[in-house]
């Protein structure tokens, strides 16, 4: 337990509450926890949904398939970061997307109702909890309108650009490592695999890029 409390004290859910805390809070927030193997389904579009979602370790993909298989890739999850805090309203509606496990992955539920209402005894530690997913609602948000400013590009090449010159300021590098490989990539960008990396093998002949793999460098 005391790796995943190291773990969860990291995420932006309990961001400023200490260990002793986390873990005094962990029956009262209803948590369980779940293995999920590599191909999995975690969560399912139009299932209803009540619980936050943290992964403590391996990797899921918020994905969307549509009626003749082809798959579009919302946002990845690692280790830290949660799903779910957007369904916390009242009467949100069922899931829009599926939750699959692209490694072997270990992940905690948590009871969202749980979360912001604060218990009787009024603690702290709780109050900063609901404060915190307030702010994660937000950083979601800004994601939200990152990702919608990649795929309003109008070329493969312009959602590329601006997808790797915005991990190139996140990451503080002009080389970068990205969490997708290159089919994933195509279906987080929803573009065509083979139209993709045409467009990399011309930006690398062009001197714009060089890569191997899921790792860029910008020239």
């Amino acid at each position: 337990m005391n790796t995943y409390l190291s773990v969860l004290k990291k995420t932006v859910l309990f961001s400023g509450v200490k260990e002793n805390e986390i873990e005094a809070m962990l029956s009262c927030l209803q948590m369980r926890r779940q293995s999920c193997k590599k191909g999995e389904y975690v969560l399912n579009h139009g299932q209803r949904w009540d619980n936050i979602l943290i992964l403590i370790k391996g990797k899921l993909h918020i994905q969307q398939d549509d009626y003749w298989g082809k798959r579009s890739i919302i946002a990845g999850i690692n280790p830290g970061e949660m799903f779910g805090e957007s369904y916390a309203a009242p009467e949100s509606g069922v899931l829009m997307n599926d939750v699959m496990a692209v490694e072997d992955s270990e992940v905690f539920f948590f009871n969202v109702k749980k979360i912001i209402t604060v218990c009787s005894s009024a603690c702290k530690f709780h109050t900063i909890v609901v404060q915190n997913l307030f702010f994660s609602l937000s950083e979601q948000n800004r994601k939200l309108v990152q990702k919608m400013s990649y795929l309003s590009k109008r070329t493969t090449r312009e959602k590329l650009i601006a997808y790797l010159s915005d991990e190139a300021k996140y990451q503080n590098t002009g080389t970068v490592s990205l969490p997708f490989n290159r089919q994933e990539l195509a279906n987080f960008l929803s573009v065509e695999r083979s139209a993709m990396s045409n467009e990399l093998s011309k930006m690398r002949d062009e001197g714009l890029i060089t890569f191997h793999k899921n790792h860029f460098t910008l020239l």
